[in-house]
């Protein structure tokens, strides 16, 4: 369902965002999309809506009236995906939401759900992206400024640990480690552009154990999950390989989730960043310590 809007000025619908651009975007009018959930397991209607300069990404919880702002600091649980909270309310899962958000190149946005996630969709980021080229792009007549990392951030837990380097662009490095064979060590490399995004990144799916599904359903998580939206293991590999994109897809999938987790920084960043193992935990400590001292970044204004 689109709704027709007027913004100062709209790129065609299915135009996607070039990095030369350096004014905020939102999206030209509103879409909506509705799907299921991927840990309440129930339906769930997203509208997506253009929003004014400085707005920000705003989610809006349309069941309780409530709004959350899309920030690093609102995150209050990162064990199965990034929730944020404010004010009582909570929207779960958002990493996926915000990595296409970020990939696009959309900087303003209000995101309207009737339900506590936005809907799983693919289990990816592309299907987002999909809705956001539907909407089209329209600049705003503000410029769009960065937060530059000027000193090395690193944080640790366990095996797990990120850093955010001091780099001229934005760039990812992540090795991840599973015990499975399907999986085992895997590593992968990603100078950010809205184009490697979107052929790279966005089209790697998440991924579950079957032999986690049993107890995570005890705990109403995993609801929404099934064999289209999610690759599943078990201890002979991967069930769905079918619905496999990339044989390296698992990392693929947790850079997705470091993106989206790194979007709720509130503006791009010009930063390298490296992962071990790392997960929304260990990213969402990232940027907390990144901004506990303002010697460690400078926002600039992109020209």
């Amino acid at each position: 369902m689109l709704h027709k809007g007027s913004p100062p000025f709209i790129f065609p619908a299915g135009s996607c965002y070039k990095p030369g651009m350096t004014a905020r975007h939102t999206i030209a009018r509103a879409v909506s999309v509705t799907g299921i959930a991927l840990h309440a397991g129930v339906p769930v209607t997203m509208l997506l809506a253009p929003a004014p300069a400085g707005h920000g990404v705003v989610f809006r919880r349309a069941d309780l009236g409530k709004a959350i702002t899309a920030l690093y600091d609102r995150v209050g649980e990162t064990r199965l995906g990034t929730v944020l909270e404010e004010d009582g309310a909570s929207v779960g899962v958002v990493e996926h939401l915000m990595a296409a958000i970020a990939g696009a190149g959309i900087d303003d946005l209000l995101v309207t759900l009737d339900g506590p996630e936005p809907p799983i969709l693919d289990g990816d980021a592309l299907s987002y992206l999909a809705l956001l080229d539907a909407a089209g792009h329209a600049e705003q007549a503000q410029a769009r400024t960065a937060i530059k990392v000027l000193k090395p951030v690193l944080v640790e837990q366990g095996q797990a640990r990120a850093a955010l380097l001091p780099a001229e662009s934005l760039s990812y490095h992540l090795k991840i480690s599973f015990p499975q064979p399907a999986i085992g060590d895997q590593t992968f490399d990603f100078a950010f552009s809205a184009e490697g995004f979107r052929t790279d990144i966005a089209p790697a799916r998440t991924f579950g154990f079957l032999s986690e599904l049993e107890t995570l359903n005890r705990m109403n998580l995993a609801r929404g999950a099934n064999l289209e939206n999610t690759l599943a293991l078990d201890e002979s590999g991967v069930i769905n390989r079918d619905r496999m994109r990339f044989a390296d897809e698992f990392v693929r999938h947790k850079i997705l989730d470091a993106v989206g987790d790194m979007a709720l920084a509130g503006a791009p960043l010009i930063a390298r960043f490296e992962g071990f193992r790392s997960g929304h935990g260990v990213n969402n400590a990232l940027l907390r310590t990144l901004f506990a001292d303002p010697a460690n970044y400078r926002r600039v204004e992109l020209a």
